[in-house]
């Protein structure tokens, strides 16, 4: 198969898509993170999907910001930096809820509820070291990368501007979710779940009609 420019853009736009579909997912399905959820069917499968979300999405990021880059301007860049640092802080935590929360879920659940505070939850009695710090900063890495990236989508005029307009507001509205019962928190995803997909198939669909 030919590797050409158009075709590592359509695979981008695909890679959005599917992060987009497992980000909504993750937001509509996630458990309350509470110890007694890690061992549980769903926990698994949310936090397999989280992963997904992060590995597709990198991808996903560098096609979209690839095709607008002449247009975004810094601004373009800075979210997709920031918006990509995100991704890849948490695959790093999603990697511990999936291979290692299940396994001390009965042998240390001290760091099971340690690992909980990190998410709002009582604070455990472990130290978990910089884990705090880095759980905290990931947030406004989130919301500055999405109002970015988002901004410069809408601006640049390359991509659908109601999908950057969407991820902007999207990621903006992160902090409300504490204002929702617990269980609702997680739905604030789906927002920017649907502004991913929206990217990705523009994206995806463009190359295709070149072709």
């Amino acid at each position: 198969m030919q590797i050409t420019n158009a075709n590592l853009i359509r695979w981008a736009g695909l890679s959005a898509i599917a992060a987009g579909i497992c980000y909504g997912l993750v937001g509509i399905f996630h458990p309350l993170n509470i110890p007694a959820s890690v061992t549980t069917p769903q926990w698994l499968i949310v936090h397999v999907l989280a992963m997904a979300m992060s590995f597709f999405g990198l991808l996903g990021m560098m096609g979209l910001y690839a095709r607008q880059a002449h247009k975004s301007g810094w601004p373009g860049f800075a979210g997709y930096l920031l918006f990509s640092l995100w991704l890849a802080l948490i695959s790093g935590f999603t990697f511990v809820e999936v291979f290692v929360l299940p396994v001390l879920a009965e042998s240390a659940p001290a760091f099971v509820e340690s690992w909980m505070g990190l998410f709002g939850g009582p604070a455990g009695t472990l130290d978990l070291g910089p884990l705090p710090l880095v759980w905290t900063l990931s947030g406004p890495i989130y919301i500055l990368g999405g109002l970015l990236f988002g901004a410069a989508t809408f601006r640049a005029g390359i991509l659908p501007r109601w999908a950057g307009a969407l991820l902007a507001v999207g990621t903006a509205i992160g902090p409300v979710a504490i204002l929702f019962p617990p269980e609702y928190q997680p739905k604030v995803a789906v927002p920017v779940g649907l502004a991913l997909i929206g990217l990705g198939y523009a994206l995806w669909s463009e190359r295709r009609q070149t072709e």
